[in-house]
C-alpha cells in the first residue's frame, strides 16, 4: 500500500462531534455540539414545505441562486454598512465550513503562513493545513481572552498570507473591541495580509457589546473575505447554507474554488431560505433577546453552583474553569461528566494550541426545559467531582 497523505497525518477526530456520540451513547444532555433544539422560524419551514412540492430540484447557479444572492446582499448591506453587488461580491457555499475552506484556498498557497488566534474553532488549523499553509498561533489570554499586540505583530513579522478572525469567537464568546480590530487592521495593512473572518455569530451579541465587521474599517474591504452562514441566525444548522462576501477580484477567484469543491449549495433550501433573509430588523432584535434570556438562565444556574466561568460577550458558548477539581486530562473529565453527571461538554484542550487542560465548553442554545434539566444535573457536578478526586 502506498503511504497516505502527510498533510492529514496529524488530524484527529473532532472532539465536538465525538462528544455528541458519547452523549448519544450514554443518554447525556448534549451541550457539546452547538446546535439548537428549537425550531427554525415558522415562515421558513412553511416555505420549505411549498418548495418541496414545486422545486427547484436541479443544480442552481454554481455561486448561488440569483434571488438568494439578491436577498442576502440587501440583508447584509443593512448590517455591514456598505453596498454589496450580488453578482460580483457573493459566493454561496455549503455552510460556513466550506466558506472558510473556499476563502483559505483562495488566498493561501503551499508554504504560506496563516495566523490563527488560540483558542480557535478546530477547523481553522485544518483549513490552513489542507491549503498547504502553516498555521501561526497567537494566544488569546484567559480569562478575558485578550491578545498582546506585540505578540501579534511578531506573528505578522513572519510574513503571513492571511489571518483568521472568528468574531464573535467560538469557543470563548469574545467580541473583539473597536480598538482590537483597529490593531488587527493596521497590522494587516502594514504587512499586506488578507483577513478571513468567520462571523457566523454576527447577530448573537450581548449588551453592551457590539459586533463590528472588520471589512467596514478603512482599507480593509479590499483584503477581507467575510464568511458566515444562515445556520445560527435562523436555527437551520443542517441546511448548510453559507457564503463568502469579498471584493469582485477576490470573489471571482473564490467562485472557481467553490465550483471545484462542491459545485453548489442546495437549490430547494436556498429558495426556502430567501424569506428569512427578508425578515425585518425586528427579527434580529427578538433573536438577541431570546439568546440573552438563554444566556442569563444558564449562567445564573452555573453561578449559583459556584462554578467559575468566563461570561460570553457573544455567540452561545461558555468556558468553565474546572481546575478546582484537579483536572489534568480534560478529555477524560468530559467523558466522566457525560456518563456520571449526564451532561456532555467539549474538552477545552481541543481549542487551544497551548497546553491548556482546565476548561470545558458548554453551549446554551436550547429550550428552557433542556437548560433547566441540564442545570439540575450540573448541580451535582461539584459533589461528584470531589468524590472522584482526580482526572
Amino acid at each position: 500500500m502506498p503511504k497516505l497523505s502527510d498533510r492529514t497525518a496529524s488530524f484527529t477526530d473532532s472532539q465536538i462531534r465525538r462528544m455528541t456520540r458519547v452523549a448519544n451513547g450514554c443518554g447525556a444532555i448534549n451541550l457539546s455540539q452547538g446546535f439548537p433544539d428549537f425550531d427554525p422560524p415558522k415562515e421558513i419551514t412553511d416555505r420549505f414545505r411549498e418548495i418541496a412540492a414545486i422545486g427547484p430540484h436541479q443544480y442552481p447557479i454554481t455561486w448561488g441562486a440569483k434571488n438568494f444572492r439578491d436577498a442576502l446582499a440587501k440583508k447584509q448591506e443593512r448590517f455591514m454598512g456598505r453596498p454589496i453587488d450580488p453578482e460580483k461580491e457573493i459566493v454561496v457555499t455549503c455552510g460556513s465550513t466550506e466558506a472558510m475552506m473556499t476563502a483559505m484556498m483562495t488566498v493561501a498557497d503551499p508554504g504560506d503562513k496563516v495566523i490563527v488566534f488560540s483558542p480557535f474553532y478546530e477547523n481553522y488549523g485544518a483549513d490552513a493545513i489542507l491549503s498547504g499553509a502553516e498555521p501561526i498561533y497567537v494566544p488569546l489570554n484567559p480569562p478575558d481572552f485578550t491578545f498582546d499586540p506585540e505578540v501579534l505583530e511578531e506573528a505578522f513579522r513572519k510574513k503571513p498570507k492571511a489571518l483568521v478572525l472568528c468574531n464573535p469567537s467560538n469557543p470563548c464568546g469574545k467580541v473583539f473591541t473597536s480598538e482590537e480590530l483597529k490593531i488587527i487592521s493596521a497590522l494587516a495593512i502594514k504587512y499586506d495580509t488578507f483577513v478571513v473572518t468567520d462571523e457566523v455569530y454576527e447577530h448573537i451579541v450581548y449588551d453592551p457589546f457590539e459586533h463590528i465587521y472588520l471589512s467596514s474599517l478603512p482599507g480593509m474591504y479590499e483584503r477581507t473575505l467575510s464568511c458566515s452562514s444562515l445556520s445560527k441566525t435562523y436555527s437551520i444548522t443542517g441546511w448548510r447554507l453559507g457564503y463568502v462576501i469579498a471584493s469582485p477580484e477576490i470573489t471571482e477567484r473564490a467562485k472557481k474554488v467553490h465550483d471545484f469543491l462542491t459545485a453548489g449549495a442546495s437549490a430547494p433550501l436556498m429558495e426556502a431560505a430567501v424569506i428569512g433573509l427578508e425578515f425585518p430588523d425586528s427579527y434580529y432584535t427578538e433573536l438577541k433577546a431570546h439568546y440573552t434570556h438563554m444566556r442569563d438562565l444558564f449562567l445564573g444556574g452555573l453561578r449559583s453552583f459556584g462554578l467559575r466561568f468566563t461570561e460570553p460577550q457573544g455567540a452561545y458558548y461558555v468556558m468553565i474553569d474546572v481546575s478546582e477539581f484537579g483536572v489534568t486530562d480534560d478529555i477524560r473529565f468530559c467523558e466522566w461528566m457525560a456518563k456520571e453527571v449526564g451532561v456532555a461538554a467539549v474538552p477545552g484542550s481541543s481549542f487551544f494550541k497551548e497546553n491548556v487542560n482546565n476548561y470545558i465548553r458548554l453551549h446554551f442554545a436550547k429550550k428552557d426545559e433542556t437548560l433547566n434539566a441540564a442545570l439540575d444535573r450540573l448541580a451535582t457536578l461539584k459533589e461528584k467531582a470531589v468524590q472522584k478526586k482526580s482526572f
